[in-house]
């Protein structure tokens, strides 16, 4: 068994991360900045001890006296001191600067997360996002926090190394870096398959979180359809393909290493051996031009032994970079999805709603993807109460989608006052049209600021005006009221827990507070049980009295209250009309509803 095909959300090319990074460097420049001439003058501040450390030797071989000594031994302490503290606040002043722009880079995540449409997010899964939004981020975050300052500083000692050891020899230098070129193929070999790989990996998390998270949310109906083993295999397949791509990044770090390892010695050794011949032959020839001093071949051994250190940095920050240069590309590729319109655009002349021969298809994947809605024409009067009833998988939960602007028909239209509803912004859609669906969501926070969501300036008057209309009068027995917070523990009292039907009438109170004009009901009320689901349809029919009401009903109680019903089967419009009048035609509406009944015709 394979998952489902999902349309990732994009990821960002590398110029376009690089782009991003340039941008994040700008808005806090003065502290990038700081950190890089600090660390410039803790490097430069590391390399006078190896180098007095040669003069010393060549002093002493000269004959010099003590005093001479005991000044460099000052001035290699103070040197050292100098390193230290440098070192420690370039640290801090990276760490800010880290945080700081973590933070931006989290507000940037969910504003565009935001700015998303909902059909983009569902068609791209949840999990996707999610891991975006925490995994990704974090890993971005540590690179900013942890090693992006401990590569920049070991960079920096690295470069003024290598240029100290050419100072005081070229050839020396010379021979240093040749010794180095194992680590350099070594490197290049890893970077040019580590992208490649880690967003493999990015994406295999990603798509197992999506598997694993479905799986546990929809539990109960795997267990109700027996889907266990299906499921099952699905997952162990999501699990397959993460442990494979981890496994492939492990095999690029276990070439690294070791070859960088190896390498570190070379350069050493080359040195002390080119040193040696050198003054081999100075002594020989009585000294020249091109002979080299015995201090100047033990501070360049020093030199290139102490290169060992922040290159070892460098390397053992490289997986971690890789991986978060392959995240940030993921966080940054939500700027590339596509988003709605924040502003502008035309203004519907009034509230009628208008469904023209729409024609829609989901993206399976295939190359001809089956339409699920074929041809329909409807139009809804305002203030009209309308009901859409028919079988499973008649279209009835994809035209709701359609009427609230969620997905755009492939062909046709659906326009409110003759604006395609689609097109409108986020702004003037919801005072349009608000969906209502059986997936809710409470968040940790007060009862209070849970309502306020759907209107900021509503007093305590008004929400307990909305929780009245949709049946919840178990506020009034919570132990803080407005005040309580879900989940949370109260004062001298149990824990306070939110369950599915309360939950709904939450969401439910939110579109009381919103006001819209139209509001579709996709099977809003599925987790109430009957007699309080009738409450606070009836409550809200009462509250919106005078506007547009459009029910996604399985129960055909609400579809005889609505003014009119359509009928849906195998994503057409089969019948439209009063409930009265549907019933006396005896067409498939007439059998729905004798079913529902139980009708003992119907049951022969």
């Amino acid at each position: 068994m394979t998952a489902v095909k999902k349309a990732h959300l994009p990821v960002a090319e590398p110029p376009q991360v690089r782009r991003a990074a340039t941008r994040l460097i700008r808005r806090d420049g003065r502290a990038f900045a700081a950190a890089i001439a600090l660390n410039a003058l803790a490097a430069a501040a590391g390399l006078v001890g190896p180098w007095l450390l040669g003069s010393v030797i060549n002093t002493v071989r000269a004959g010099g006296g003590v005093a001479t000594v005991d000044r460099y031994a000052l001035v290699i302490l103070l040197c050292s001191v100098a390193q230290l503290v440098l070192a420690r606040y370039a640290r801090l002043v990276g760490h800010r600067f880290g945080e700081r722009t973590s933070a931006r880079i989290r507000e940037q995540l969910v504003d565009r997360a935001l700015a998303l449409p909902a059909s983009v997010v569902e068609r791209a899964g949840t999990g996707d996002l999610a891991a975006r939004g925490t995994t990704d981020v974090a890993a971005v975050s540590t690179a900013l926090r942890d090693a992006g300052p401990d590569v920049f500083i070991a960079a920096v000692q690295a470069l003024f190394i290598l240029g100290a050891v050419f100072v005081l020899d070229p050839l020396l230098g010379g021979c240093g870096v040749l010794g180095l070129l194992g680590i350099w193929f070594a490197t290049r070999w890893y970077l040019r398959r580590a992208p490649a790989a880690y967003l493999a990996e990015g994406e295999a998390n990603s798509m197992m979180a999506e598997v694993l998270s479905a799986t546990a949310s929809g539990a109960r109906t795997v267990e109700a359809f027996g889907l266990q083993r299906r499921r099952i295999e699905v997952c162990q397949e999501a699990v397959e393909r993460a442990r494979r791509t981890r496994l492939r990044t492990l095999s690029l770090r276990s070439v690294l290493f070791p070859s960088v390892e190896v390498s570190y010695e070379i350069p050493v050794v080359a040195v002390l051996l080119a040193g040696g011949l050198l003054l081999g032959d100075g002594a020989g020839g009585g000294g020249g031009a091109g002979v080299v001093s015995l201090g100047a071949v033990v501070s360049c051994a020093l030199y290139l032994r102490q290169l060992s250190q922040p290159l070892d940095t460098i390397l053992l920050w490289v997986e971690q970079l890789q991986s978060s240069s392959a995240s940030f590309a993921r966080v940054e590729g939500l700027a590339l999805a596509p988003s709605t319109p924040v502003c502008g655009g035309p203004t519907p002349s009034d509230d009628r709603i208008a469904v023209e021969d729409v024609w829609y298809a989901y993206d399976s994947g295939r190359a001809e993807p089956r339409d699920v809605l074929r041809g329909v024409d409807l139009t809804v009067r305002p203030g009209e109460r309308l009901a859409v009833v028919g079988p499973s998988g008649a279209g009835k939960s994809t035209l709701g989608r359609l009427l609230a602007g969620v997905d755009r028909p492939r062909a046709g239209s659906v326009t409110v006052g003759g604006v395609p509803i689609a097109d409108l912004d986020p702004g003037q859609l919801r005072r349009q049209v608000v969906l209502v669906t059986q997936e809710h969501h409470v968040f940790t926070d007060t009862i209070r600021d849970n309502l306020l969501i759907a209107a900021p300036s509503a007093t305590d008057e008004e929400i307990c005006a909305a929780l009245d209309a949709v049946g919840a009068d178990w506020i009034d027995e919570l132990p803080d009221g407005l005040d309580t917070v879900p989940g949370a523990t109260a004062t001298g009292a149990a824990e306070v827990r939110i369950d599915g039907a309360r939950a709904q009438q939450l969401a439910l109170a939110r579109v009381v507070l919103a006001d819209p004009h139209t509001l579709v009901l996709d099977e809003a009320t599925a987790l109430l049980d009957p007699a309080t689901a009738r409450h606070a349809e009836r409550a809200l029919a009462a509250v919106l009295e005078g506007r547009t009401v459009i029910a996604i009903a399985h129960r055909l109680d609400t579809a005889r209250d609505a003014d009119r019903v359509a009928v849906m089967d195998d994503g057409r419009l089969t019948e439209l009309g009063t409930h009265d009048a549907l019933v006396a035609a005896g067409g498939p509406y007439a059998e729905l509803w004798r079913s529902w009944h139980g009708d003992p015709q119907t049951r022969r």
